[in-house]
Order: structure tokens, then sequence, then C-alpha cells
């Protein structure tokens, strides 16, 4: 074994345990955790990369791919990714390892469907389908399609494969610089870039009379960059691959690249999208639109219950020749010497020099767009401050809304000052008999403060509930807990209940229903509901007297559900009941319910009436639950 394989192999295997750590993180109980978050029919894509989530070019075909396919799936989509860290290496180590980590991970919960991106992940899933995905469809995207191995191909199989035309990308540069002499070709030493320099080797033999060749794929990269910096003139440099050097070391992105630019003293060119755009000249590419675009509709096709072997592509050719100005001008290359139907990026013109008379026509369009445009801040400024007053009135209106529930809860309020204010009155006496003694017992007064202040707490405890139910304050957004909005709520009508012989019960959820809302108005709409609950039993003076209140999780909402055993509600009034100024008491305003919907609303929830089958009405009000983070 050489030096280098020594030093390569323990640098696989740490690489390797850092992939499997990064996987548990999307193992599928996590996955099955988003399916039921989501709700939906879950689609869960597996990913699987040659060499890393940062290596160029792939990096960049799969961040278009998970784009787009986000964008088109109708379904949620649990994207996991795994890295084939041995690709990346000289001397790769086992696979063995990371092929029986992934069938423990995956053991009866295998993805949707997967898709492999490069030449070595699809030559891995194929190898190893059977014991890893048997069922699982794949498409085999980002791959030459001399890499693919056809024989293993089987009708659970989509390609979307590109076919490297080199003569077309090294005839590219002759016909930009004709006297070009020399092309040095940069390509790493991994397996597949060692495959690479072979092809291109054997691709280019017709042009050998034409072009000298220089190859460094036996050297480090450090020697590349002293090298490129002192090339002949007429020499161009070929950017093909370069994620391993010769020396072993791994280069991710195009850090690599953006380095020899900085160095070299000749155009770099190459046949990769991804490369493109500050460090290469350009030429005829494989688009990664055009990849990414057939990928994922291979994809949507086949979670959609498409039979794979149905989606046939032919290989992706080169698009038409794109070039950047930038590098066009710091080479002296002129225009006249693309080919023809060339596209010319990132240019770079004076915007005078180029549209002297459309500047001219901006600026005064510029001129009557300030005008529409002041006039448009003036109307708006006039909306927010009409939306600010409606806001205004619409929080005068609950307060009003506020005071009124208040008066029926008089009763309430009053019996929960008078027994604690009645033992603190009766504690007090009792103390001052006690001190009167002749030998007064100290810790029997001690007990007697300690009831006092008890008492006093007590009261101030209604007091406290009564004001912030009346407080005038704006809308005011935190995040609250249900079950203990409901239950003070209830406190404060419990005494009314207890006066108008009605049984007030409250059943809470077994779960913390968190929110985000206003207290104060969510006790108001809570309020609201049983009071009108009540009325409607005291107004009918039913036999069967009972107010329910109840809390629970319906799915990512929580749902307050009360129910009276009063008369129930007219059919006819039933699509009528939240409407302003609708009422069917004689001297009802019509507006408690308008208003609790309204807010309701405002905390992007919905509420619902109807009649009970076996009697009464039901009240639901439902409101988003706000997810909880949870520690890492």
């Amino acid at each position: 074994m050489s030096t280098d394989s020594v030093r390569s192999w323990p640098a696989a295997a740490a690489l390797l345990c850092l992939g499997l750590f990064v996987a548990v993180c999307m193992s599928p109980g996590r996955a099955n955790a988003v399916e039921r978050q989501l709700g939906g029919e879950l689609k869960r894509v597996l990913i699987l990369h040659s060499f890393g989530r940062e290596f160029r070019p792939w990096s960049e075909y799969t961040r278009s791919i998970k784009a787009e396919l986000e964008r088109q799936s109708p379904w949620p989509l649990d994207v996991q990714e795994h890295a084939l860290l041995t690709a990346r290496f000289n001397s790769p180590g086992p696979e063995a390892p990371f092929v029986d980590y992934l069938a423990s991970l995956y053991q009866g919960a295998f993805p949707d469907i997967v898709l492999s991106i490069g030449a070595p992940a699809a030559r891995f899933v194929q190898r190893y389908r059977s014991k890893l995905f048997p069922d699982a469809p794949m498409v085999l995207t980002v791959v030459e399609q001399r890499l693919i191995n056809r024989s293993d191909l089987t009708d659970n199989d989509v390609v979307v494969s590109v076919r490297n035309d080199f003569v077309a990308a090294f005839r590219n540069i002759l016909h930009v610089l004709p006297k070009t002499k020399t092309v040095a070709v940069v390509v790493g030493a991994s397996p597949l870039e060692t495959f690479w320099m072979d092809e291109v080797k054997r691709e280019l033999k017709p042009l050998e009379g034409r072009l000298d060749f220089i190859w460094y794929s036996d050297l480090s990269f450090e020697e590349i960059l002293k090298r490129a910096a002192v090339l002949p003139p007429h020499t161009a440099l070929f950017w093909g691959l370069m994620s391993v050097d010769a020396a072993g070391i791994v280069h991710e992105g195009d850090i690599a690249l953006r380095r020899l630019h900085a160095v070299a003293n000749a155009p770099i060119f190459s046949y990769q999208e991804p490369f493109f755009g500050g460090s290469t000249v350009g030429g005829p590419m494989h688009s990664i639109n055009e990849t990414s675009e057939k990928t994922v509709n291979a994809a949507i096709r086949v979670l959609g219950g498409e039979k794979p072997s149905n989606i046939k592509y032919e290989p992706i050719e080169f698009a038409a020749p794109r070039y950047d100005w930038r590098e066009l001008q710091r080479w002296s290359i002129s225009e006249s010497d693309l080919p023809p139907g060339s596209e010319i990026m990132f240019r770079e013109p004076t915007l005078w020099q180029s549209y002297r008379w459309q500047v001219l026509l901006i600026a005064a369009i510029i001129l009557v767009q300030a005008g529409l445009i002041s006039g448009l801040l003036h109307e708006r400024q006039r909306r927010q401050v009409a939306e600010v007053e409606s806001r205004q009135r619409f929080a005068e209106l609950a307060h009003a809304n506020r005071y009124s529930a208040v008066g029926e809860l008089t009763t309430s309020i009053a019996h929960e000052l008078n027994q604690p204010l009645g033992s603190i009155l009766t504690n007090t006496e009792t103390a001052e008999l006690m001190l009167k003694a002749a030998s007064p017992d100290l810790d029997e007064v001690r007990q007697i403060l300690a009831d006092i202040r008890r008492d006093d707490q007590r009261a101030s405890e209604v007091i406290r509930r009564l004001r912030s139910v009346l407080k005038k304050t704006p809308f005011e957004i935190r995040n609250l807990e249900l079950n203990d909005t409901v239950r003070e709520a209830i406190g404060l009508a419990a005494a009314v209940a207890d006066g108008r012989r009605i049984a007030l019960s409250y059943v809470p959820a077994v779960t913390e229903l968190p929110i985000k809302g206003d207290p104060v108005q969510v006790q108001q709409v809570i309020l609201n509901l049983i009071i009108n609950a009540m009325d409607a039993i005291s107004d009918a003076d039913m036999k069967k007297r009972e107010v329910s209140v109840a809390t629970l999780r319906a799915g990512n909402q929580a749902e307050i559900r009360i129910a009276d055993t009063g008369p129930g509600i007219a059919a006819d009034d039933l699509a009528n009941v939240f409407n302003p100024f609708f009422t069917t008491k004689p001297e009802g305003m019509g507006i408690g319910l308008a208003i609790a919907k309204t807010i309701v609303e405002a905390h992007y929830g919905t509420m619902a009436a109807e009649n009970l089958p076996a009697g009464g009405a039901l009240f639901t009000v439902r409101l988003p639950i706000v997810r909880q983070r949870t520690g890492s």
C-alpha cells in the first residue's frame, strides 16, 4: 500500500463517520414525525451524492433539482441526503460499513424514490440495489452516458444522462482563439477523474496534429498553480474536474478554480455550467436547467404512479455556447470570433453609451412616476390612518362588549371578593381578642396572620382577573397556554352559573395547547359564549341545565367546544348568528357573537355554530397551534 493510501484511509473513515452522524439526524423516525406534523401524503426522497454536498459541478445540479422538486411537488416532501464519501479518495476504502448503515437506517421504511447525483452514486445504487432499496424506483441523473451500467438497469430505473463532446469543446477553443497552439488540461486523480482523463486523450486524437496537450492529472494542485502562472504564449487551460489532486488533497466547491483563475496567465475554458460566471471564458456547456427539469419531471411522474420504464430521455447534449463578457475583455477576445448564435453574459457597458435615448426616456418616466408615487403615498397614508381608526373603533367596541359581559359577572365577582374579605375580617377580630389576653398565643396569632395574607392574595387575584378583562389595551400577541386561559375565564363565570342553578363543567385537553394570541380578547370570546349559553338555558327554563366546556387538539389546531342543554338555534337563524346586529334576545344588541368571530379571525382561527342531536347548541372555536421548538 502506498503512503498516500495510508494517509487517505483514516481520512475516509473520519468522513464516513461524519456522514453517518449527519444521516442519523434524518432517520426514518424523524421522517415519520415530519409526516405526522404535515398531516399529508408525505413522499420520502433520498438523494445520494457522489462526492459530497459542496462538490461542483454536482452540487449546483442538486440545488437546482431540490428547489424545482419542492416547487412542483403536490405532496409534502421529506428529502434526505447522503454522500458516498469513498468516491473522493484516490485509494478508497471498503463500502461495506456504509452499505450496512444505510440498510439498517431504511429497514422497513424505504424511500419513495432514490435520486443518484453523478456516476459514482449511480454505480453505488445499482451495485447495492437488492440489499438497500430492492423495490424503490430510482432516477440516475447528472451522469454521463458512458458511465451507466446498462446491464444492471431495471424497469424501476429512469436515466437522465448527458453526453460529453470533448472534440466540440476543444474546437470551440480553436474557434475563439485561432492562434492557440497548446492546451493544458486540468483534471484530478480520483478514479472518476482518471477515467475521464483517458477518455479525453482518446477523443482528442484527431486534434493532435493541430494542438499540443499538457496533462496535469499526475500533479498536486499546488504544482499546477505554479505551472499555470508561466504558460507560454498561445496556450489555453481546459478545466475538467478537480475533486482530488494527485497528492490526495480534496477540493470542494470552486475554490480550486478561483485560485487557478487568480494566477493563470492563459484563459480557462470548461464544458460545465456550474464553473461558468467568474472564472471561465465559456463555450458550449451542459445546461443545469435542462438536466434539472428532466430530473424533476421524471421524479414527479414516478411519485405520481407512472412506471419508470415508460419514462425515456435522450442524452442531453451541450447547450448553445455562452461566454463571459468580462473574460472576453480580459483576454482581448473579439465578439466577431465567437460562434454564430452565441450568448454573451455579464456585459458591463456604461449606461449612457448604450442607452442614451432610453436614459432620457427613463428620466422622463421617473418624473411622471415620481408624481404618481407621491399621490399613491398620500393615498396610502390616508388608508393607513383609516385602518388605524378602524382598529381603534373595533378595540373600543370590543372593550364596551367586555364591560357588558362583566356586568353579567357582577354576582361572581362579589361572591369571590366577599369570601376572602369576610375571612380577613373574622381573622382580624379574632387576633385582636387574642392580643388583649394576658398571655396571647403568638403561634396562633402568626397562623391568623398567614390566613389573612392568603385571603388578601385571593382577593387581589380576583381584582387582577377583573382588571385584565376590563383593561383597555391595544391588540397584543403573545404565547398562551389555552387550557389555562379557558380555566381562568371559567373561574370568572362560575358564580354566575351557580346563581342561575346551571352546572358549568370544564374538561381540559390532556396535552398542552400552545397558541399565540391576545389573552384578554381570547377570554372575552370564551366569556361571551358561556354567558350566551347560560342565557339560552335560563330564557327557555330548561329542566336540564348544563353548560360544558372542553378543549382538545385536532391536528395542528386547538379547539374550544362550548355546549349547552338549551333549546338550540332555529334552523333559519344558524346562518345569521354571527352577523352584526342579529339577535334573538329581546334586549340584545347583536354584536357579541360578531365581535367574538372577528377576534377569532384576527387570531387566524375559525368559529362555527351547530345544533346537537340531543338538543342544545354547540359553538366550536379553532385556533392554530404554535409549534414548540425542541432542544438539540
